[in-house]
This record gives C-alpha cells, structure tokens and sequence, in this order.
C-alpha cells in the first residue's frame, strides 16, 4: 500500500510498503530500490534535477506514532522525523515482562 509522496523539485518519489515488509520506492513512476524489512530498512537512488543527478538516502522505520521516514539528498535532509527509540523501548519492555512473568510463575510454584 502507498506510504506517503514525496514531490522534490520536478521529481515524483512514492513511498510503499506491505504488511509482509515489502518496502518499494518509486521515482516518477519507476522502481528505483525494493527491500525486504521488518524495522525499516534504508534505500539508496539517484534522481536527475535540471540535468545533474542527486543521490538520495530513504530511511524507513518505526516511531511512537507508526511508521516514520527521512529521505536525505546529496547529504542534506528532505524530511526528517521525529527521532525516538520505540524499538529498543519495545523490546525492553518484552524482555521485562518475561521476566516478571517467570518470576510470578517461580514464586507460585512454591
């Protein structure tokens, strides 16, 4: 499904991504990376702006409020989101409530 479009100039860049973890950029309409990724992954393409060509940098991954992105050209950021660790809190989280949860089952078996 259709992430987000990026309009850059007079370049069109789309943004998909599936639940399977599919993540596909297109630049006006033509494939320019497609990875497999469950905590987002990072696509590097170029574009062409008045006749010179311009690399780009997409990162894709999880925040707070679902999936964020920063797409970077020629080093210099486009869009940046907001910066926050929700996977490594999510899993310190998972990680702690397994433990509590052995601990809770230990004591009981007493």
């Amino acid at each position: 499904m259709k992430f987000t479009t990026v309009y850059l100039d007079e370049n069109k860049i789309e943004i998909f991504n599936s639940i399977l973890g599919r993540e596909t950029i297109k630049v006006n309409g033509e494939i320019v990376s497609n990875k497999y990724s469950i905590t987002g992954g990072e696509h590097l393409f170029t574009i062409t702006e008045n006749g010179t060509i311009a690399n780009c940098k997409l990162r894709m991954g999880f925040g707070l409020n679902g999936v964020v992105f920063d797409l970077y050209k020629n080093k210099k950021p486009i869009v940046e989101s907001p910066k926050n660790d929700f996977l490594k809190i999510f899993i310190a989280l998972l990680i702690f409530g397994i433990l509590i949860g052995l601990f809770v089952s230990y004591i009981f078996k007493f």
